[in-house]
């Protein structure tokens, strides 16, 4: 028996040798399995990396080429115009110059002969240069060459050349004869297709360029042209509409780190900002408008040097012909400016589209003076006069402008999650949960709760390892095991064999479910620390959502100020004002 003993005991030293050295090998076999599993988290991570790198890297390129691109064509379109309408920056100039001339009476023969010969010759098109030959004739007596001036003008300008003597001659104080020239001016005008220059009808008008004479008959026209174009319903909502635009631009952006959390887990967040900021920019409105009503224009010294910034302007202006090049250089010059970025620059260049428009029709030119005073070339003292004579369409796009972000107001605020959280090897996905703040925090918070329980824990059990099947093999293994042993070994082969394969069966399968067990309880903390997040989550949007009613409480109450102060414009206060005072609705003019 000793012997059998000795024999037993170095047979199951010999098993525990083997048992330790697989559970060795599966040990190292499970940290592999992790190892690969990481590695193709991290190419996952890598490959996505480098796709946001490429897309980046592509988007540069497009910029920078489309940078180099309006770089060259800056560089093209300039030479074009120095080539073709170089010398209308030299009638120009000499236009500026003759004027302080012409107004000190220094104008020889020797100057009229000199700008005929030279001005006329070099722009044979541009209205300008015999316009100025005609007031260098004048100055000179040479009433032959003015009246061809005067007539060569007239042909290639009309409105242009009577507008410029009609400020010439109230300059010298020829009162009768510069209302006869505005009078052709007037007659010459399409009010559906108004000349760039007109908005220096409206300066001069807004300076008392004309006397009480010239706006009595200025102020007749321009009812006569707002009754005809205010009769389209068409035509008033698209002003409307541009006051729209105006105050939709005003509106802030919302910037999501105030409502972090709200951002987070809301659907509704998107409406939420859109709402805010249509709120938020009733004060941005008020201080623009404010501000604008407000300004007190420097008064200025004489009346002739008001007439003389009207003059400047009005023989500074580029050329219709010149119109579509410097449109284009504008939008070049954008891009640039945004680094390539063409959408950005087409949208400025939109913005400023009258700048380069040939014509306008009356109703955009008094909306332009009051929105974008700059691109129409009129000054703030006339801007102030347009605000008050569009005080009906800026009301009436205030109001769609407030009930437009009000009906907007997401009236049930919910949150909601849904996610794939990596837990080891596996991927955790929570089915979508969604709760309205209508309830109760405490009770959002239970359902959330309950929810996450409801869904972890089939998966951490499902990390478990699986005895029946693992027990199950193990046992049909020992009866291999027996009767194989029975056969050759008698009983004590057989129940050797018995001990040897069940205690390697045992001890692989207490290797197994200890690793379970270890993922289990790293998975169980994973997902818990997600619930508390979670909740942490679903509490800090409440509390967001909490201040986000305050702040859309406080910015809306502004509405109402900024209706007293729409109201408040009144064109009758304004002796002065160029614009038509009619009223009007989104369907037509009232009476």
């Amino acid at each position: 028996m000793s012997a059998l003993d000795a024999a037993l005991s170095a047979q199951v030293a010999s098993v525990n040798r083997l048992v330790g050295q697989v559970a060795g090998q599966v040990d190292r076999l499970s940290g592999q399995v992790a190892s690969v599993h990481a590695n193709q988290h991290q190419t996952r991570t890598e490959l996505q990396q480098l796709r946001d790198e490429f897309r980046a890297f592509a988007m540069q390129a497009r910029l920078a080429a489309a940078l180099q691109r309006a770089e060259t064509r800056v560089g093209v379109i300039q030479d074009r115009l120095d080539h073709e309408f170089g010398h209308h920056k030299v009638v120009r100039r000499t236009a500026v110059g003759m004027l302080q001339a012409f107004d000190t009476g220094l104008v020889s023969e020797e100057a009229v002969r000199a700008v005929g010969d030279q001005l006329m010759l070099q722009t044979p098109r541009y209205w300008l240069a015999p316009a100025l030959v005609a007031l260098a004739a004048w100055s000179a007596d040479d009433q032959a060459l003015c009246a061809r001036a005067v007539q060569e003008a007239f042909r290639r300008a009309p409105d242009r050349t009577s507008l410029l003597f009609a400020l010439v001659l109230r300059r010298q104080g020829r009162h009768a004869e510069s209302a006869r020239w505005l009078r052709h001016y007037l007659l010459a005008q399409d009010p559906a297709a108004l000349g760039r220059e007109f908005a220096v009808i409206l300066e001069s008008v807004a300076q008392g360029a004309f006397g009480a004479a010239g706006r009595a008959m200025l102020r007749e026209a321009l009812e006569r042209w707002h009754g005809l174009l205010g009769a389209d319903t068409g035509a008033q909502n698209t002003q409307i509409e541009r006051w729209g635009a105006e105050l939709r631009s005003l509106c802030p952006v919302v910037d999501g780190a105030e409502f972090p959390y709200l951002r987070a887990v809301s659907p509704q967040w998107p409406q939420l900002a859109g709402v805010l900021s249509g709120a938020r920019g009733q004060q941005a409105v008020l201080d623009k408008y404010t501000a604008i009503t407000n300004l007190e224009p420097a008064p200025t010294q004489r009346l002739e040097d008001a007439v003389d910034d009207i003059l400047d302007r009005l023989v500074s202006e580029y050329d219709d012909e010149e119109l579509p090049l410097r449109r284009d250089l504008a939008y070049q010059e954008a891009v640039i400016t945004h680094d390539g970025d063409t959408a950005r620059a087409r949208t400025d260049t939109e913005a400023d589209a009258s700048s380069y428009d040939e014509s306008l029709d009356y109703l955009t030119v008094q909306s332009t003076a009051a929105l974008n005073p700059a691109a129409i070339g009129t000054s703030e003292a006339t801007r102030r006069l347009a605000v008050a004579a569009c005080r009906d369409w800026f009301h009436h796009a205030h109001q769609g402008f407030g009930r437009d972000y009000r009906a907007v107001v997401p009236q049930d605020v919910r949150a909601r999650f849904g996610a794939a959280y990596p837990v080891g090897a596996q991927r955790f996905t929570l089915p979508a949960w969604e709760g309205s703040y209508q309830k109760p925090l405490p009770e959002l918070e239970r359902e959330l709760g309950e929810h996450w329980d409801r869904h972890t824990a089939p998966f951490v059990a499902s990390l478990g390892y699986k005895y029946t099947p693992a027990v199950a093999l193990a046992v049909l293994v020992c009866l291999v095991a027996l009767f194989l042993g029975g056969g050759g070994g008698g009983p004590a082969g057989a129940v050797m064999a018995v001990l040897i394969v069940g205690g390697i069966a045992w001890l692989i399968i207490r290797g197994l479910a200890g690793q379970c067990r270890r993922a289990q309880d790293s998975a169980r903390q994973i997902l818990d620390r997600a619930k508390r997040a979670a909740l942490e989550q679903l509490v800090g949007a409440r509390a967001d959502l909490t201040a986000w009613q305050h702040a859309y409480e406080d910015a809306d109450a502004v509405e109402a100020r900024v209706a007293d102060l729409i109201a408040s414009l009144d064109t009758g206060t304004e002796g002065n004002s160029p614009f038509s005072g009619r009223t009007v609705t989104p369907e037509g003019p009232r009476t």
